[in-house]
């Protein structure tokens, strides 16, 4: 049975767009920025983004840095505010999602991101840093082609973070990458407020 079509995980959501701002506390600081209808939780920070970007290890200063599933921007934007030495690729299916994460990254001032679709990011490119909220309503088999076209481009000394809901698999999730022949090692960093931040890591 195919999505329907208004899902944010949707190249071209159906929904009318109607943008709209929200106040956002990015890196202890605020900003206004901009959502709209058809993309991931549009009216807040979600839980399990603020869960992820508060745990989360301090990301690689320096190299390619990537955020699975950008919505409109807010893992993306953090990472590039700490680490201006290092370049963002923010990658999304949805292309309202983009148009909003672009603009956001503007008004917080960042510049050292690029938002595309997963094909517009160069095949070699390697990630320091890989952090996403991965889009868990996809379904199961979605979900793992997702991570099986990202996880495997850690580089050597790379390390992903992913947060997850503790009952939407969070534990089976773990085991999956585990039992994969990617020559990768996930392991649960910290649980808070009913999601667990998986890292993962060359084994």
């Amino acid at each position: 049975m195919s999505e329907p079509t208004d899902h944010y995980f949707s190249a071209e959501p159906a929904t009318p767009e109607e943008r709209r701002t929200i106040e956002v506390t990015l890196e202890g600081r605020r900003f206004t920025l901009s959502t709209a209808r058809g993309v991931y939780s549009p009216d807040r920070l979600d839980p399990g983004t603020a869960v992820l970007l508060s745990g989360a290890p301090d990301p690689s200063p320096a190299g390619d840095l990537l955020d699975i599933g950008c919505g409109w921007g807010p893992i993306s934007i953090s990472l590039a505010l700490r680490s201006p030495g290092a370049h963002v690729w923010g990658v999304d299916v949805n292309r309202r999602s983009l148009d909003l994460s672009r603009a956001n990254a503007a008004a917080a001032g960042v510049d050292n991101v690029t938002f595309c679709e997963p094909d517009d990011v160069p095949d070699g490119l390697r990630f320091a840093t890989i952090w996403s909220n991965p889009p868990i309503h996809v379904g199961k088999a979605a979900l793992h082609d997702l991570l099986e076209r990202w996880l495997p481009r850690l580089a050597d000394d790379g390390v992903a973070h992913l947060v997850v809901q503790k009952h939407l698999g969070s534990d089976s999730l773990q085991r999956w990458i585990n039992e994969q022949g990617w020559g990768l090692r996930c392991t649960r960093l910290s649980s808070a407020k009913a999601f667990r931040i998986l890292e993962v890591r060359r084994a």
